[in-house]
Order: structure tokens, then C-alpha cells, then sequence
């Protein structure tokens, strides 16, 4: 009788265990920010259960959990942080940022990949959105402008290869974001190009005067044993802060209706006061904004005034349609009203690219933007946002202003491209670089550039100083990658063509087998209109990848990602655990932990 009583007993000890701690168990909903803004993408895990969340595009999360829970919240540049579940109540975390991305790279025993960015209540992952133009995700309706992956080309039929350098970084920044988000991934919004160039890499500082030096390497390609990569890179001069000369800007900051996210305004508030900060006496800035009219809120302003320049910052706030036509106008005015001869004298345009109002289309903003830009007046573009975001938009306006477009999706990136390389940003130091790349029909049988489809260049335009080209920045760094087929190797991807009747290039090409390629770079000086030249050879001395640097093995990631991303048939049947290991081996020093989070980010895709 006395068991029987003590299994009843211990029976029902154990139900009222379980029923508490059935109890016990809550769906405890919040909101992450930092800095004064919302935090998507932000990583919540509970200790106890281990359930995993992920917050959504306004910081909202959802966790399975209990009281006496401790959650963990983590974000890449924010300082990790720990919080116990007390009750049910909305719980608020404030994540306090960090000045080194490595700080908070996620590093317990659990696969990155497996985790991130699955969210509990939407279960979606990363993966590739149908290619060309608007998309549409969660009534999404970005757009990006078409990209044609560039094919291989037969040397002894297109020897030359010519295009303009770009030193834009947006595409990376602004995939990051949908990674970070979960959302699909645009194949055009895929730039391979701008993903290399946004990192900096150990290149030698320019000599002799020139405002920059060339650097190669030639490896053998980890993805397809048939063919070799060549690295072609630029180091542009730096320019010492207090030696750049004065500057005439005009900050015109989009305040319209679609503006009104915290990841828009707010975040762009902040991030101009960090480029506030860096602005000296002899600096000049004026503000205006557009909505549903344009109107100048700070009449030019010296740098040494900061507190001015704040406040008209701080009182901004979003609202009405978006007459960015109007407004463009008006910014120019200012700049010429205040031109500063042999100065920096420069539009910075803040937007997330919805402009509906007055000049609407691309073409009459590109003539309008093209008209100044003769007149020394430059145009800087930085997008804000999700949603509506018009990358094409954007990206054609930075190009014809002969200026630089940057994605900010964080206090972060914001340093970066304000702070850190703040004279890269907006101080040029040579204007319309291009490059011209010819390729010895002895030892190459076919080449592709990989990137740079909407940077190409006729042949002829490499001469031509009356074109157009791309800007390098103090300090920038600019990359470009050629894929080329050896002599008696063959490829798929190399469509054969007919034996030239007339022209019999590898004949007159043998005597000179130690040169690979010949690499032309023409330039002007900022306030120049002729260009000069600069010619270096190439010599066919292939590494292993393995014995490459570092910095080129970290380039072939991010170009093989780039192709992952965009499904290229490039790719072969490379797995991403080859990104993956060229990325880690390429990682070096990475004192602000930029390459750690690309890692991080290839982890996170499917």
C-alpha cells in the first residue's frame, strides 16, 4: 500500500512539474534597435529552449520561450547582448554599436548556416529572385538595371578589351541587406564588380607623381582547371585630410513620404553627421530638401559651424510626394552661385531613388547632371531603404555626375563610406580612367571580363577624350577580373568561329611569348581635359591559387559568390564550401572585420 502511495505521490509531483512548466512557456514578441533605429536581421536565440528568431524589416521579432529564459541578441557591428525574459510585456533591446565588425561574429558550436535568418513566425530563407527589372517580394518593387553576364571572346577576333573603372561599392552593402533580411536576391542587383571593389586590398602606394600605380597577378582559376585568372588592380594616391582642397557641397536630402522608415531618414540624419564631423573651416556645406516642393533649409555654411550644420539636420522630417527634379535644380544653383575654383564643388544626393515629380525620367535627369558635370560641378549618390529602392535610378545619376554611389543600410557602412573612407568618398583624384587590356594571341585563345557588363567601352573610346569614364578617389583601390583560356586549352564557353582569311595575329605575336597581356590605362587629372597614359605588361608566370596572396585568393571569392548568387553557368559545379575556403584563406589581418562578415554572409545563403 505504502508504494502504491508514493508512485501515486510522485506522479502527480512530476504532472504539476510539466503543467508548470507547460505554463511557463510564452511567445514573447519585441523590437531591436541601435543608434535611433530599427534592426532587421538582427539574431535572437534562446538559452533554455534554443529556439532561434531572426527580427524582421521593422526590428520585430518572435521567440518561442519562458520565464528565467536568457536570450542572446547579435548583429554584425553592434556589440552583442544578453538579456532574462522577467514577464510577458513587448520586450525593447537597445544594441550598442561596435567599431569592429569581428566583435560580434557569431562563434558557438552551431552552424552558421543552419540558423541564419530563419524567422519563427515567417520560416523564409535567402535565395535568387527572377532576373531583369522590377521584382516583387513581399510587395517589394525595387529595380535594378538589366545585366548581361559577359561571355568569353576570342582573341584572335577581339584582341582588345577596353572599359571604364568603377569604384562604386553599392551592390555589396545593398546585398548584404537582403541577406540579412531574407529577402530574394535580384540576379541584376548581383554586380560582381562592385562586390570585389568593396573591400581594400594591400596594394603599393603610387611613385613618381602619378595619381596612382597598377598592380597584377596571375593565378590558375579554382572553379575551372582549364582556364587562369588575371587580377589587374589600382591603388589611387592618398591624400592627406588637411592637404585636399576646399569644398563647396550641397547635402540634397530626399524628406518625402516614402522616406518615412526608420532605416530611411533617421538613418540618414545620422549618417551625415558623421560626414559633418570631418568637414574643416575652409569647407562650405548648404542643405535642401525636396518633397512635395524643394526649399533650402541651410544656406551655405562653413565646416567649422558644426552645430549649425546639426541642427538643420536634426530638423528634418519626412513627409508629401517626391519633386526630386525641382530639387536637383536648385542644389545645382547653389553650387554654381558658390563655386570654388580649383575646389571640390559637389552635390551629395540622399535618397531611396523614388523620384515622381518634375524630372522624372533618366534621360532628362542624365542631361541635366551631364551639362554641370562639364562645368566641374560633380554629383555623389547614396541610397537609403528598402521597399521602393531605385538602384538603376541611382546608380545612372552617380555615373553621369562623375561621382561615387554608395548603398547605406547601417551606422556601420555609414562610417565606412563617411568616416573611414570619407576623401576616397568625395575627393577625386583622377577623373575618366579607363583601361584597355590587350591579350597576346600566342599564349591566350580567349578571355571574359567578369563585371564591368554596364562599364564597357568601344575600342575607340579608350582614345577619345571627349568620353566619358569612371573617377578613383583618394586612397580607393579599383579591381578587375579576367578569366582567359590558355593557348591548347579548350572550353565550352568559347564558341568556335571561322579561321581570319586576312589576319593572321599569332604569327606576328610569337616573338613576344613573355608577355601575357598589355595593360593601358589612360587618365586626366581632376581639372584637366587631356588625358595621359600609363602601359604596363602582364608576363604568363600562373600561380596556384594556393600560392597566391591572400588578397587574391579573397577576390576569387567574392567573384565566385557573385556568380553563385547570379546562377552564372560560369560557376561550374563549384560548391560553396570552395568560397568559403578561398574566403577564409584570403581573410589576412581584417582589422575592422569587413572580410569575417562576408563569410558570415556566404554562411547564410542557401
Amino acid at each position: 500500500m505504502k508504494k502504491n502511495t508514493l508512485l501515486i505521490m510522485l506522479l502527480f509531483i512530476t504532472g504539476a512539474s510539466l503543467e508548470v512548466s507547460a505554463q511557463n512557456k510564452i511567445m514573447l514578441s519585441g523590437q531591436v534597435t541601435g543608434e535611433g533605429q530599427t534592426l532587421a536581421g538582427v539574431r535572437v536565440v534562446s538559452k533554455l529552449g534554443g529556439h532561434k528568431s531572426i527580427t524582421d524589416s521593422n526590428g520585430n521579432f518572435t521567440i518561442k520561450t519562458q520565464i528565467g529564459d536568457v536570450l542572446t541578441f547579435s548583429f554584425i557591428g553592434y556589440i552583442t547582448k544578453t538579456t532574462t525574459v522577467k514577464n510577458t510585456q513587448f520586450l525593447k533591446v537597445v544594441l550598442e554599436s561596435s567599431e569592429a565588425l569581428e566583435e560580434v561574429i557569431v562563434r558557438d558550436n552551431e552552424p552558421v548556416e543552419e540558423i541564419a535568418f530563419m524567422s519563427y513566425s515567417q520560416g523564409f530563407h535567402s535565395k535568387i529572385a527572377p532576373a531583369h527589372g522590377v521584382y516583387n517580394y513581399q510587395n517589394v518593387t525595387e529595380s535594378y538595371a538589366r545585366i548581361d553576364e559577359n561571355q568569353f571572346k576570342h582573341v584572335s577576333a577581339s584582341p582588345l578589351s577596353t572599359f571604364s573603372i568603377d569604384v562604386d561599392r553599392a551592390a555589396y552593402s545593398n546585398i548584404r541587406r537582403m541577406i540579412n533580411n531574407g529577402q530574394d536576391i535580384p540576379v541584376d542587383a548581383v554586380r560582381i564588380e562592385e562586390m570585389i571593389n568593396y573591400f581594400n586590398y594591400d596594394y603599393e602606394q603610387p611613385k613618381n607623381g602619378d595619381p596612382f600605380l597598377m598592380n597584377a597577378e596571375v593565378a590558375n582559376t579554382p572553379w575551372n582547371s582549364d582556364t587562369q585568372l588575371i587580377k589587374i588592380g589600382i591603388k589611387g594616391k592618398e591624400i592627406p585630410l588637411g592637404d585636399l582642397p576646399s569644398s563647396n557641397l550641397v547635402f540634397l536630402l530626399d524628406v518625402s513620404g516614402s522616406m518615412n522608415n526608420a532605416n530611411k531618414l533617421p538613418l540618414l540624419k545620422a549618417a551625415f553627421k558623421i560626414l559633418v564631423n570631418q568637414l574643416r573651416e575652409q569647407d562650405k556645406v548648404a542643405i535642401v530638401v525636396y518633397a512635395g516642393a524643394a526649399g533650402t533649409v541651410l544656406e551655405p555654411t562653413n565646416g567649422s559651424n558644426k552645430t549649425e550644420i546639426l541642427n538643420a539636420l536634426d530638423k528634418l522630417e519626412a513627409g508629401g510626394r517626391t519633386a526630386g527634379g525641382a530639387g536637383l535644380k536648385l542644389a545645382y544653383s547653389l553650387v554654381e552661385k558658390h563655386f570654388i575654383d580649383g575646389g571640390n564643388n559637389r552635390i551629395i544626393l540622399a535618397t531611396d531613388g523614388d523620384f515622381n515629380v518634375g524630372l522624372s525620367s533618366d534621360r532628362e535627369m542624365e542631361d541635366l547632371i551631364e551639362e554641370k558635370r562639364a562645368s566641374g560641378i560633380y554629383l555623389t549618390a547614396l541610397g537609403f531603404g528598402m521597399g521602393n529602392y531605385k538602384d538603376s535610378k541611382l546608380e545612372t545619376l552617380a555615373d553621369k555626375g562623375n561621382g561615387n554611389y554608395a548603398y547605406i543600410d547601417t551606422m556601420q557602412e555609414a562610417r565606412k563610406v563617411l568616416g573611414t573612407e570619407f576623401g576616397g568618398t568625395l575627393y577625386t583624384i583622377a577623373k575618366d580612367v579607363k583601361i584597355q587590356v590587350e591579350f597576346n594571341p600566342a599564349l591566350v585563345k580567349g578571355y571574359r571580363l567578369i563585371g564591368y557588363e554596364n562599364r564597357l567601352l568601344n575600342d575607340e573610346d579608350f582614345n577619345d577624350d571627349t568620353k566619358d569614364a569612371g573617377e578613383i578617389g583618394s586612397g580607393h583601390t579599383v579591381t578587375a577580373l579576367y578569366e582567359i583560356l590558355p593557348v591548347g586549352k579548350n572550353s565550352p564557353f568559347l564558341k568556335p568561329v571561322d579561321d581570319l582569311k586576312y589576319t593572321n595575329t599569332i604569327t606576328s605575336a610569337t616573338g613576344k611569348s613573355i608577355e601575357l597581356v598589355t595593360v593601358k590605362i589612360r587618365y586626366k587629372e581632376p581639372n584637366s581635359d587631356t588625358s595621359k597614359l600609363i602601359e604596363e605588361i602582364v608576363k604568363p608566370d600562373a600561380k596556384d591559387i594556393s600560392n597566391a596572396s591572400e588578397d587574391f585568393n579573397f577576390i576569387a571569392s567574392l567573384a565566385l559568390f557573385g556568380m553563385q548568387l547570379r546562377d552564372s553557368p560560369f560557376k561550374g559545379d563549384a560548391p560553396k564550401s570552395m568560397t568559403l575556403s578561398l574566403a577564409e584563406y584570403g581573410r589576412g589581418k581584417d582589422k575592422e572585420g569587413f572580410r569575417a562578415e562576408f563569410i558570415r554572409l556566404v554562411k547564410a545563403t542557401d
